[in-house]
């Protein structure tokens, strides 16, 4: 049976961050920067638990449905946080859900907004897909306020779209177009 050719993903970089594709030696960083904005944020995001989760949730960005990210500074390579692009369809709709955190010390710096702008690049300019979405919990307003900067439109809310320490939770559903993107950013 032939093997599947998996594609290099490319590091994103930006004029304060960039994004590269996770590492297996991440795990560390992750677990502490999630775990650190769990406590700061209970109900907002999951706990890694160790390096075998963080390996399956590695592994579960395979390059074709989804792309993972550490978004790291510029100045000195320090992991900020995280980004990805998941359920990505590319046939007819050309879509995909984007997801980020950004750990406790790291958060209000900016970091989160830059990151989703090179994500989006990458996601409309080398995926070519059509549409972003992204499902954010009501009471997240930094999360909020980040999609609005990008230029992303509310279309509603979904009511318990999603376990989050063993609570389903509404999330409203936020997207932006290529076209629309393509409009802020003409370069």
């Amino acid at each position: 049976m032939p093997t599947k050719t998996v594609k290099p993903v490319p590091t994103v970089t930006g004029r304060r961050v960039y994004l590269r594709p996770f590492e297996r030696s991440d795990a560390a960083a992750m677990i502490r920067l999630t775990n650190q904005s769990a406590r700061r944020y209970p109900g907002v995001m999951r706990r890694f638990k160790g390096k075998a989760q963080f390996e399956e949730f590695r592994k579960s960005y395979d390059g074709e449905s989804a792309f993972g990210f550490m978004i790291c500074r510029r100045e000195d390579g320090e992991p900020v946080g995280s980004i990805g692009l998941f359920h990505i369809v590319r046939r007819n709709t050309k879509t995909a859900f984007v997801g980020y955190s950004i750990g406790a010390p790291h958060m209000r710096q900016g970091y989160a907004t830059e990151a989703l702008q090179l994500m989006l690049k990458f996601a409309f300019r080398k995926l070519r897909l059509h549409r972003v979405e992204a499902s954010i919990q009501p009471h997240n307003a930094p999360s909020i306020a980040t999609v609005k900067r990008a230029g992303f439109i509310y279309e509603g809310c979904s009511r318990r779209l999603v376990k989050i320490a063993g609570q389903w939770r509404d999330h409203e559903r936020w997207s932006i177009l290529a076209d629309e993107w393509s409009g802020r950013h003409r370069q």
